[in-house]
C-alpha cells in the first residue's frame, strides 16, 4: 500500500482481515493473506507479511487440507469445555496445511484408543471441519481417513 496514492477514506477505515476470515468459515471457505512479494502465506490473516515484512498481501483461500504433524490431550486447565459439553472428543495439534503454514488447531474425532493407533504413523491426513459455535463458527479439523 502506497500511502502517498490512498484515499483518506482508505486510510481511516482500513479493511477489517478478521471480518473476512470469520465470514468466510461461516461460508464454509478458508481466507489467509498471501504476500504480494515473496508468495508467503499468512494464516490466521495479516495485513503484512511475517517471512519478509512486505506490506502488500492479497486474499487467497486455502484448501484446509494438510497433515497433523504431532499431538497432545488437553488437560483441565486448557479444555475446550464448550466441545466437551457436546460430547465431543478432540486433540490439539500441529497442522502443516498444504498451502505451507503449520498452526495450532483442535483435531475432532481422536480418543485416546485412535491416538495409540495413529501415532506411529504421523504425519496423517486431514480435512476441514466448519463447526457452527452458536455465535459463530469456527475452523477445526479431523482425520482424513
Amino acid at each position: 500500500m502506497d500511502l502517498n496514492r490512498i484515499s483518506t477514506e482508505e486510510f481511516w477505515n482500513p479493511e477489517h482481515v478478521v471480518e473476512k476470515f470469520w465470514n468466510g468459515l461461516k461460508d464454509g471457505k478458508i481466507y489467509a493473506k498471501k504476500c504480494k512479494e515473496c508468495g508467503a502465506i499468512e494464516f490466521p490473516p495479516h495485513h503484512a507479511c511475517n517471512s519478509c515484512g512486505y506490506h502488500e498481501t492479497e486474499w487467497t483461500e486455502l484448501s484446509g487440507k494438510g497433515e497433523l504433524i504431532t499431538f497432545v490431550f488437553t488437560g483441565a486447565l486448557n479444555a475446550r469445555l464448550e466441545l466437551e459439553d457436546q460430547g465431543l472428543k478432540y486433540v490439539c495439534g500441529e497442522v502443516k496445511l498444504d498451502e505451507g503454514p503449520s498452526i495450532n488447531a483442535v483435531i475432532l474425532g481422536i480418543n485416546k484408543k485412535k491416538a495409540r493407533e495413529i501415532t506411529d504413523k504421523l504425519p496423517v491426513r486431514v480435512r476441514p471441519v466448519f463447526h457452527d459455535m452458536g455465535r459463530y463458527t469456527t475452523l477445526f479439523f479431523e482425520l482424513d481417513e
